[in-house]
């Protein structure tokens, strides 16, 4: 099912030149409206005038999350605080909050982006979601609730934590879609198992899941547990929120950018220069509908890979793999460069290994060194010392063998470890204190 078959279906030359249209539109914009913009334009020696094709675009100056940062609150709107009707901020935990607006406008085309999101994961009209992304100045929340209200299916609007309840409500309400992230998907099925209930009994069908990164592994074990079909969702708040691109139903193989609103590209996160379609890099998108706060060139720090294939839904519009990692969350062990989602591959890759883990990373004199801390199913772990022993030097094995790495691990017993009702902290740096 398509949402949107006039654009969603375009033939890729009329959907590129639609979008150099709206990219000469959005630059010329915001280098009038905006001082940033102007400034780091003529910085760099480029002007509006100067996008003659899609490719110029690289000669444009890319936006970081600094530069939201350092024009903290309002800096970057292109447009009078008269004409924003919704504010949404990231949590700020690493520094300043950055900030977002959005126009009527806005709202109503994030809120059609998410319908089409919902389309492409096979609900209709007839679906109730249960809606298990945080509200509040989280886009997450907000974003599906719209989507789904535009889509015309019934939401609900659980919002996160309260686990237990999260649980009655499926149960009694029977959702058949619930959006959370992935963790959370399989810390509800963790907690419902413990309540005596049979989660694969539920009338839920499909769990449209994201905000973190999460392995091929990860998806097998959430939809055994929980009965459904996983997808995985794209967004970013400084985008646009959620919806940004989606995975489709029929093809499970990247998700769709829908580019009529944003241009993609990848570059190699050490130099900044373009990498070629089906090689990883770091994601970088400009927004060339967003009237209140569009960014150009924005480093998104997220990893990934792009796809022209064609794809079986008939969509048209570019895919992107699976986010593997953020190349700031990368860890470098003794010069490898490791990320979570690849530890995660092989953990879940091992019978009686639980879906939770934990990274500790340190340094022994100039040496890094990395503990892998992971939960056993509870039948496993009573074994005698001998099988634990057996399975830890396994674990010890693969990730040297398909990473390059050495690490310690350490088995623990089911619900040993911090549980997280919204995005899991797996990794602890300890050489950063």
């Amino acid at each position: 099912m398509i949402f949107n078959e006039e654009f969603e279906t375009l033939p890729r030359e009329a959907l590129e030149a639609l979008q150099l249209k709206r990219l000469q539109q959005v630059t010329g914009r915001v280098y009038h409206t905006v001082g940033f913009y102007k400034r780091a334009f003529d910085e760099a020696g480029v002007t509006p005038d100067d996008i003659k094709t899609l490719d110029d675009i690289r000669r444009l100056p890319f936006t970081t999350k600094q530069d939201l940062r350092d024009n903290y609150p309002f800096g970057l709107f292109a447009v009078p605080m008269s004409n924003i009707v919704r504010l949404h901020a990231s949590s700020g935990t690493t520094g300043k909050p950055t900030v977002v607006g959005y126009t009527r406008r806005d709202i109503e085309i994030w809120s059609r982006l998410m319908a089409r999101s919902f389309v492409a994961a096979g609900l209709t009209s007839n679906d109730i979601i249960h809606n298990a992304y945080g509200y509040g100045l989280f886009t997450g929340g907000l974003g599906a609730h719209y989507g789904t209200e535009m889509l015309g299916a019934s939401v609900i609007p659980m919002s996160g934590g309260s686990t237990k309840k999260q649980i009655m409500i499926l149960q009694d309400f029977g959702p058949t879609a619930i959006c959370c992230t992935p963790s959370y998907a399989l810390y509800l099925a963790e907690r419902g198992e413990a309540m005596g209930v049979d989660m694969r009994s539920l009338k839920l069908r499909v769990g449209i899941l994201g905000a973190e990164p999460w392995s091929e592994k990860m998806r097998q074990e959430i939809e055994g547990r929980l009965g459904i079909t996983a997808l995985d969702i794209y967004g970013l708040s400084e985008i646009m929120g959620p919806g940004v691109a989606m995975e489709c139903a029929e093809g499970r193989d990247g998700l769709h950018v829908f580019e009529d609103h944003f241009i993609v590209e990848t570059i190699n996160p050490e130099t900044g220069e373009n990498v070629p379609y089906g090689e990883e890099g770091e994601l970088v998108f400009t927004s060339l509908t967003k009237e209140a706060f569009p960014l150009i060139r924005y480093r998104t720090k997220d990893i990934s890979r792009l796809m022209k294939e064609p794809c079986r839904c008939g969509r048209t519009h570019v895919r992107m793999a699976r986010v593997s990692g953020r190349s700031d969350d990368m860890l470098i062990i003794r010069g490898v460069n490791v990320f979570p989602s690849q530890i995660e591959s092989v953990l879940l890759g091992i019978e009686g290994l639980g879906p939770h883990y934990e990274l500790i990373v340190d340094r022994e004199g100039n040496l890094d060194t990395l503990e892998i801390r992971v939960e056993m199913s509870e039948d496993v772990f009573s074994d005698e010392i001998k099988t634990l022993q057996k399975i830890e030097r396994r674990i010890t094995k693969d990730i040297k063998d398909y990473l390059g790495v050495t690490a310690k691990v350490k088995l623990v017993g089911a619900g040993s470890l911090e549980r997280s009702e919204g995005k899991t902290q797996k990794v602890i740096d300890k050489r950063e204190i």
